[in-house]
C-alpha cells in the first residue's frame, strides 16, 4: 500500500518513485521510499520527527542495491528472533 497523495519530507535533490508510511502519529513518520538521484534508485528508511509543525528528518538509511539487501535482510533475519523476550 502505497500513498502518493500526501507529499514526503523529503529534500527536492530527491525525485520520490514510491513510498509505504509504515508508522505516523502527531510526533513520528516512519516511512520506506524507493527514490532517484543521478539516474539511480535506492530504497531509504526514514524517520522524520515534527518539531513546531515541521517535520525534520531524524535518521536516514539507504540501501543502494540487491547485494546490499541480501546482507542487510539476511542480518536482520539471523537478529529477529532475538526481539522474543521470556
Amino acid at each position: 500500500m502505497s500513498e502518493s497523495t500526501e507529499k514526503l519530507p523529503i529534500s527536492e535533490f530527491y525525485k520520490v518513485i514510491e513510498y509505504i508510511t509504515i508508522f505516523k502519529s502527531s510526533k513520528w513518520w516512519e516511512a520506506v521510499v524507493v527514490y532517484e538521484t543521478a539516474g539511480k534508485r535506492s530504497i531509504g528508511l526514514y524517520l522524520w520527527e515534527n518539531r513546531n509543525n515541521n517535520w525534520k528528518r531524524k535518521n536516514k538509511f539507504s540501501v543502494r542495491n540487491l547485494e546490499e539487501w541480501n546482507k542487510v535482510k539476511n542480518a536482520i533475519e539471523q537478529l529477529a528472533p532475538k526481539l522474543a523476550t521470556k
